[in-house]
């Protein structure tokens, strides 16, 4: 076994494979960027090596830099997680080269199922099923144009080199093929270098089940059960679970044979994943082979006992497979949800900033939490924004629904705009606990996903106002307890008048709406009245900050979070943004600079698709926004004129910056 390794990546994936390494007494070496050097992994890690800025290209996807930091440091083998390097022969040629040990596939493997229309051939020869579709060379847009309207609409434009739903459009039209194309292709460049794509039929309804491969040196292949990942937005996964729901023994068997029949084809060892494509008739075809651990391995090491990055460590050190296929068994069910910096209000744009308060559930037998970052740490615009996985299990589906639900609304991020409350309601929404499951879900729930905005509840001002007067309580405590005379009554916030109550009122801020929360001190306690509707408040933080609150005799537990002028409100599973506006100058606001198209989130100009001084309809596309490797198309407001562009093709630009001059028609 190695004595000492480098993980060749960041944040959650790279804190992962140390925690597995340490409890095996294998030391670790972390790499990082300018912009990760107070990162977690670095922090965790037994050595860590600088190897560039902040930019990917220039740290991180930088073969000889990954290969100098493990020769300096001694390290005998690399991890390189998921993502950046993990599928790049050329860094597994290096490593193999320097006498290093990649811990993966071989060069041959992953050359081999690195393009999605080469795997396509090699599955075919192998008589593994596969979608309908075009896989040639021939990349002439006409070519591709014409292939797509022999196949039939709705088709599936996909990079060859693709993964993590980037480089994918679906064409529900042929009059759209061309734009579309020329989208995806623009994509395909940026995230993987390569336009190379593939024209597929798109399956109605179909659901997206992977299974979980593992090969060794002696010619051993197993399959560890399936995952569902149907539940997906933008093609990229959002809640996976294992095992399938409604998956038959008979079928388990079938689809394991055909990802081993595809792993033997092309001499695999290692962590693979085989995905594919299944129709609601339980038929399925194949779709690609990711040459990796998965993002969402921790849901087969749920339902199995086993540690899959020790697998893979024992497989790379030239050890057998631990197991063989009848010592496999599938025990319980698990779910698993990824948190991320983004705003599903807003198009899930990613979000960025300071972790100012980060509050994961407790984890145990039936809750576990993978992450890279800590309260604190920010989510920066160069990466993914990811804040967590959030894997629970038990005994049966329901009940790790349950699970789920509840360790959602026991998680708590404050700092940056997250996807927890979007995860309650979609883990919640019937279709999903009904397992009613296809890669659609998200689009056709919609409405139960994306509820209109609803009023703030009484309960929410009240716990909001509490915490206020609770905070300038303890505030005055402190203050008297290091002031020269401690007893003088002067320091006291209890409200305290000769021969009449104390009042005020508190002015919370919801949305464009303000609310008044009045305030009557009573002994020991408060009453709050909101639009004539009164209780008795009363309550107390404990050392952890939790809000112990009790309203006219009910209690319940909560959490107010004060940063930045606002008050994030977490009670009964639910989190409501309100500011704190001072009533002496509350005069309003006014809005974003008049004429102005503002940048949703920092990132790179790459196209500009009107022309200045072009008279334009509402919902006309006026430039392409790229950030966090996503294209972000910003559209007219309204029917009217563009007159000027404040940015070029290739300018950065920040959160909130003015993009175009436009001038809405009369």
């Amino acid at each position: 076994m190695f004595d000492k390794i480098l993980i060749a990546n960041r944040g959650e994936i790279a804190c992962r494979v140390i925690k597995t390494a340490r409890r095996m007494g294998i030391k670790t070496v972390a790499v990082y960027s300018e912009a990760d050097a107070g990162a977690r992994h670095v922090r965790l890690a037994d050595e860590a090596v600088l190897i560039g800025p902040a930019a990917a290209r220039e740290s991180y996807l930088v073969v000889d830099k990954i290969i100098a930091a493990a020769k300096a440091t001694g390290a005998q083998a690399i991890h390189p997680g998921y993502g950046f390097l993990s599928e790049n022969e050329d860094f597994c040629h290096a490593c193999e080269r320097e006498g290093i040990v990649f811990i993966g596939p071989p060069v041959a493997a992953i050359r081999a199922m690195g393009s999605k229309s080469e795997a396509k051939k090699l599955m075919e020869a192998a008589k593994v099923p596969l979608t309908p579709g075009y896989h040639g060379d021939n990349q002439e847009p006409a070519w591709l144009h014409q292939q797509a309207d022999a196949i039939g609409y709705p088709v599936l434009i996909k990079a060859a080199a693709g993964g993590g739903g980037k480089g994918m459009r679906l064409v529900e039209r042929s009059e759209d093929f061309s734009d579309l194309l020329a989208s995806c292709k623009r994509e395909a460049l940026s995230s993987f270098g390569d336009e190379h794509v593939l024209v597929e039929k798109y399956i109605t309804r179909p659901r997206h089940i992977e299974i979980q491969v593992f090969g060794d040196t002696f010619g051993n292949c197993v399959y560890l059960f399936e995952r569902d990942c149907s539940v997906q937005r933008r093609h990229q996964k959002v809640l996976e679970e294992a095992p399938a729901p409604g998956m038959t023994p008979e079928r388990r068997a079938a689809m394991g044979k055909a990802a081993v029949e595809a792993a033997k084809a092309v001499g695999y060892v290692g962590a693979g994943t085989v995905e594919f494509i299944a129709n609601q008739d339980g038929s399925f075809y194949f779709m690609e082979m990711n040459t990796r651990l998965q993002v969402e391995h921790p849901v087969t090491e749920m339902i199995t006992g086993l540690d899959l990055v020790e697998w893979q460590l024992r497989v790379a050190a030239g050890e057998p497979l631990p197991l063989a296929q009848e010592q496999l068994q599938i025990r319980g069910h698990a779910l698993e949800a990824r948190i991320y910096a983004e705003d599903p209000a807003k198009g899930f744009l990613p979000s960025t900033g300071r972790l100012v308060h980060l509050a994961p559930p407790a984890e145990g037998l039936h809750v576990r939490v993978d992450t890279g970052v800590e309260e604190g740490d920010e989510i920066s615009p160069h990466y993914d924004p990811m804040i967590a996985k959030l894997i629970v299990w038990d005994t049966n589906r329901d009940r790790a629904l349950a699970r789920m639900l509840q360790a959602l609304a026991d998680y708590r991020v404050v700092g940056v705009a997250n996807n927890i409350e979007f995860l309650s309601r979609l883990a919640a929404c019937p279709a999903f606990a009904g397992a009613d499951l296809d890669t659609g879900l998200i689009e056709r729930e919609k409405a139960y996903l994306f509820p209109a905005d609803e009023a703030l509840p009484d309960e929410v001002l009240q716990i909001a106002a509490l915490a206020e007067l609770l905070r300038e309580a303890a505030f005055a405590d402190k203050r008297a307890a290091h002031s020269a005379d401690p007893r003088s009554p002067w320091h006291a916030r209890d409200g305290w008048r000769l021969n009449t109550t104390a009042r005020r009122t508190l002015l919370f801020r919801h949305g464009d709406t303000d609310q008044a929360v009045e305030v009557a001190y009573l002994p020991a306690a408060y009453r709050l009245t909101i639009a004539g509707r009164s209780v008795t408040a009363r309550g107390e933080f404990n050392p952890r900050g939790l809000l112990r609150v009790e309203l006219d005799g009910t209690r319940m537990d909560a959490t107010v979070i004060a940063a930045a002028g606002r008050r994030h409100v977490f009670a009964k599973g639910r989190a409501w943004q309100l500011a704190a506006v001072d009533p002496l100058h509350h005069a309003g606001e006014g809005g974003g600079a008049e004429g102005g198209l503002l940048a949703p989130m920092p990132g790179k100009v790459i196209a500009l698709v009107a022309a200045e001084g072009a008279t334009v309809e509402k919902g006309a596309p006026l430039l392409i926004l790229e950030a966090m490797k996503m294209e972000h198309t910003i559209t007219a407001p309204a029917a009217g004129t563009v007159k000027a562009f404040r940015f070029g093709v290739g300018d950065q630009v920040g959160d909130g910056a003015e993009l175009v001059d436009f001038e809405a028609a009369a």
